[in-house]
C-alpha cells in the first residue's frame, strides 16, 4: 500500500510539473506549482534523503553526537529535534530566498521553478545535511577547520581566510536588509524587539518551569507573538509611543551591532534556538497559509512561462545570461554556502541523535526551497507591468508615472499610469516604482493573495505591511546566528596562532571573536547606512558568486571524505551537484573579471574589471570638463559664474560617487579572483585525494557509544 500511494505521488507530481513545463499559450494556475512542490519534496526526503542518510553514509542512533559527549549549557546543548529544525530553518532562511526568485522571474517561472526544485533537492539539501554529517562526526567543527584537517593545511588556511571573507559580506548583507526595512518603522521595530523577552521567556520555560514541555512553550509564544504583531500596529499610530522605536539606518546599524554581540554570548538554550523557534513559527505559517490560499484562490501566473527576450541578459532587473546567472541570482532557494557555515557552526553542536541530522538538515532546506517558491509565485502572478516598474531601476524607468507606464509598455507588458497607482493607493503606500531588493515584490504578492480570504481590499495595506514584517524577522534570525558561527570561524583561524584563543568554551576568547566578528561586518554595514554608494554596497555584487563558490568547496569536503571512507562508489551523489554549481560559478565569477569591451553591453555590466574601467573614462572626462569650465570662469558676469559653479559641484559629486563605483568594483574584482583561486586549490586537493594522490587520513572522532556515556553520567 505504500508503494502504491508514493507511486500516486509521484505520478501527481509528474503530471502537475509536465503541465507547467509544456503548456503553451494557455493561462496556468500557481496551484500545478504548490502541488508539484510538495510532491517533488515529499519524494526527494523519503527516498533520496534516507537513501543518502542510512545506504551511503551511514548515521548511527546509538552513536553519541558532540551535544551528548561535551554539553558545556553554552554552545554544546542537546536539543528537542523540532526546535533544532526551528533554528537551522530560521538561520539559513535569509534574505536569498525571497529577493533571489523573485529577481530570476524576469526571465519567466519555468527557469526559475526548474531550478529551485531540482536543485533543492538533489544539490541544496545533500549539502546542508552533509555539511552537518561531517561536522557532527568530527566535534562539530567549523568549515574551514575541517578543510584544513582533511584536505590538508596549506589548503584549509587559505580556505579559512576567504570562507571568513565570504561570511562577513553575508552577515553585512544580510543585516543591512534588516536596516533598510525597520528605519523609520516603529510597528516592524516593536514587534521585532519584541520577539527578544518572548524567546527568553520561552527558553526559561523549556529548560527550567516545564523541561521539555516544548508544544506548551510553542502556544505561549506563538500567542504572544501575534500579540505583539497586533499592538505593534497601535504603537505606531501612537505618537508618544512611536518615538521610542523609531530610529534612522545609522542608528538600527548600531543597535544591529549589539544585538548581534549580545545574542552570539548568550548559552544556546537561552535565546537563539527559541527565538529561531519562535520566529520559525511566524515563517511556517505564512508559507502554509500562503501555500493553502493558493489552492483556494487559485491565481494564474501572469508572467509568460519563458521571457525568450531576456534570455540573453539584456532584462531591466539584474545583467547576465540564464547561464549561469539565473543560478547564481537564485541562490539561498536552491543551494547556498552560506548554510554550510550554520550547518558546521552552531546546529551540529546541539544535536541530541545522530538520526536527527536527516530531519535537520535536510528537511530544513526542503523548507527554505518551499519559501523559494512562494516568492516565485508572488512575482509571477503580479501584472508583468507592475513586476517590472517595482524592480527597474528609476534610471531605466523614470520616476514619473506616464513615463514608467510608456517604457515598460514599449518592452512589450501593456500597463497604464492609473494600474500603478491604483495599486500603490490600495496597499497604503505613497510609490512602488523602483523597489528594487525583491521584498516589496514578495509583499505584494502575499497581499495580492491573502486580502482575497481575509478583508478584501480595505485590508491590502493591512497584509503588505504584515509581509515586509515577516520578512524582516526572517532575516534578523539569519544574522545572530551567522554571527555565533562567525565567532566560531574567528576562534579556528586565532587558534593557529595562539592555541587558547581558538578553545571556544573559553568566555574571554569566545568575547574576543565576537567583537572581532561584529567588528568586521558592522563597519561595512554602517558604512552602507550612511552612504548609499559605500560600505556593503561596494561588496553587495560579489554575493551571489562568493556564496556559491563557497558551496562548490563544501561539497569538495564532502566528497573527499567519502573518498577517505572507502565509498567512492557513492561519489556521485556529491560529485554531480559540486560540478554543476562550480561550472556556472567559476564561468559566472570569470565574466566578471574579464576587461571592457566595445560595444558589449551585457558583458560590460556584469564585469566588474569592465564597469572600474568605464567609471575611470568617466572620472576622467569629468575632470576635463571642469577644467574647461574654470578656465571660462575669468572672464564672465557674476551671475554666469555661479552658474558655473553650481555646474562645477554637480560634477565633483558625479566624480565622487564613480570613485565609490570605481574602488569598490575594483575590491570586487580582487576578492573574486582570491576566492576562484581558493576554489581551484580546494578542487586539486579533492581530486588529489579522491585518485590516491595525496594521503591524508581522516580526521573522525573517537566513536563512542550513546549508552556508554549515559552510564558514565549515571
Amino acid at each position: 500500500m505504500k508503494k502504491i500511494l508514493w507511486f500516486f505521488v509521484a505520478l501527481l507530481g509528474a503530471a502537475c510539473f509536465c503541465y507547467l513545463a509544456l503548456q503553451n499559450g494557455e493561462k496556468v494556475s500557481a496551484i500545478y506549482l504548490v502541488v508539484s512542490a510538495v510532491c517533488i519534496y515529499m519524494i526527494g526526503y523519503r527516498l533520496y534523503g534516507r537513501f543518502i542518510a542510512f545506504k551511503v553514509f551511514g548515521l548511527d542512533k546509538d552513536r553519541a553526537t558532540p551535544a551528548r559527549v561535551e554539553n558545556d549549557g553554552q554552545n554544546f546543548v542537546p536539543t528537542n529535534k523540532i526546535v533544532l529544525f526551528s533554528h537551522q530553518f530560521a538561520a539559513i532562511a535569509g534574505a536569498g530566498p525571497l529577493v533571489g526568485p523573485v529577481l530570476a522571474a524576469q526571465m519567466g517561472y519555468l527557469p526559475s521553478m526548474i531550478w529551485i526544485l531540482v536543485g533543492g533537492v538533489l544539490a541544496g539539501s545533500v549539502h546542508d545535511f552533509l555539511v552537518l554529517f561531517i561536522s557532527m562526526r568530527r566535534k562539530g567543527r567549523s568549515l574551514g577547520e575541517m578543510i584544513k584537517d582533511e584536505m590538508g593545511s596549506f589548503t584549509g588556511g587559505v580556505a579559512m581566510l576567504a570562507i571568513f571573507g565570504i561570511m562577513i559580506i553575508i552577515i553585512a548583507i544580510l543585516a543591512m536588509v534588516v536596516v533598510k526595512s525597520l528605519a523609520n518603522s516603529p510597528w516592524g521595530l516593536f514587534t521585532i524587539a519584541m520577539t527578544i523577552p518572548i524567546a527568553i521567556f520561552m527558553g526559561i520555560y523549556m529548560r527550567f518551569i516545564r523541561p521539555g514541555r516544548v508544544g506548551e512553550a510553542s502556544v505561549i509564544g506563538f500567542v504572544l507573538l501575534l500579540l505583539s504583531i497586533h499592538y505593534g500596529h497601535y504603537v505606531s499610530i501612537d505618537p508618544t509611543l512611536a518615538k521610542f522605536f523609531t530610529f534612522d539606518q545609522p542608528t538600527l546599524a548600531f543597535m544591529i551591532m549589539g544585538y548581534g554581540l549580545i545574542s552570539s554570548l548568550l548559552p544556546v538554550w537561552f535565546f537563539l534556538a527559541p527565538r529561531d523557534y519562535l520566529a520559525t513559527f511566524l515563517k511556517m505559517g505564512v508559507i502554509v497559509v500562503m501555500a493553502l490560499a493558493i489552492l483556494f484562490v487559485a491565481p494564474d501566473f501572469l508572467m509568460p512561462k519563458i521571457n525568450h527576450q531576456y534570455l540573453d541578459g539584456t532584462g531591466p532587473v539584474f545583467a547576465g545570461s540564464i547561464f549561469p546567472f539565473l543560478f547564481i541570482t537564485i541562490a539561498c532557494g536552491a543551494i547556498s554556502g552560506f548554510h554550510a557555515l550554520i550547518s558546521s557552526g552552531t546546529s551540529p553542536k546541539m544535536l541530541d541523535n545522530e538520526e536527527h541530522a536527516l530531519f535537520v538538515g535536510y528537511g530544513a532546506m526542503l523548507a527554505e526551497s518551499g519559501v523559494a517558491i512562494m516568492a516565485l509565485i508572488c512575482a509571477c502572478i503580479l501584472h508583468p507591468g507592475i513586476y517590472f516598474a517595482v524592480n527597474s531601476s528609476s534610471a531605466l524607468i523614470g520616476t514619473d508615472l506616464a513615463q514608467v507606464a510608456k517604457t515598460i509598455s514599449e518592452w512589450g507588458f501593456t500597463v497604464t499610469p492609473q494600474e500603478i497607482a491604483q495599486l500603490t493607493k490600495d496597499i497604503g503606500e505613497h510609490s512602488i516604482l523602483s523597489r528594487t531588493g525583491g521584498a516589496p515584490t514578495f509583499a505584494l504578492g502575499v497581499t495580492l493573495i491573502l486580502h482575497q480570504i481575509f478583508g478584501g481590499v480595505e485590508f491590502m495595506g493591512f497584509w503588505y505591511h504584515f509581509a515586509i514584517l515577516f520578512e524582516a524577522l526572517f532575516i534578523l534570525t539569519a544574522v545572530d546566528a551567522g554571527t555565533r558561527t562567525s565567532k566560531f570561524m574567528i576562534q579556528d583561524i586565532l587558534g593557529n596562532i595562539y592555541k587558547p584563543l581558538g578553545n571556544i568554551h573559553n568566555i574571554w576568547a569566545g568575547l574576543l571573536a565576537t567583537i572581532i566578528s561584529v567588528s568586521c561586518w558592522g563597519y561595512f554595514l554602517y558604512q552602507g547606512a550612511i552612504d548609499p554608494n559605500g560600505g556593503i554596497y561596494t561588496l553587495w555584487p560579489l554575493f551571489g558568486v562568493s556564496n556559491q563558490m563557497l558551496a562548490g568547496m563544501a561539497l569538495l569536503l564532502i566528497s573527499a571524505i567519502l573518498a577517505k571512507m572507502s565509498k567512492k562508489r557513492y561519489l556521485w551523489v556529491t560529485l554531480a551537484p559540486a560540478t554543476f554549481v562550480l561550472i556556472a560559478t567559476l564561468y559566472g565569477g570569470i565574466q566578471k573579471v574579464l576587461p571592457y569591451e566595445e560595444g558589449a553591453k551585457v558583458h560590460n555590466a556584469v564585469s566588474h574589471i569592465a564597469t572600474a574601467q568605464m567609471n575611470k573614462k568617466s572620472i576622467e572626462k569629468l575632470e576635463e570638463e571642469i577644467a574647461a569650465i574654470k578656465s571660462q570662469k575669468e572672464n564672465l558676469s557674476k551671475e554666469e559664474q555661479i552658474k558655473f559653479e553650481k555646474q562645477i559641484k554637480d560634477k565633483e559629486k558625479q566624480i565622487s560617487n564613480l570613485s565609490h563605483s570605481l574602488f569598490g568594483n575594483v575590491l570586487d574584482a580582487i576578492l573574486c579572483i582570491f576566492f576562484m583561486l581558493t576554489t581551484l586549490l580546494v578542487i586539486v586537493s579533492c581530486i588529489g585525494i579522491c585518485i590516491g594522490k595525496i594521503k591524508i587520513p581522516l580526521k573522525e572522532s573517537p566513536y563512542i557509544k550513546l549508552n556508554s556515556l549515559n552510564a558514565e553520567k549515571a
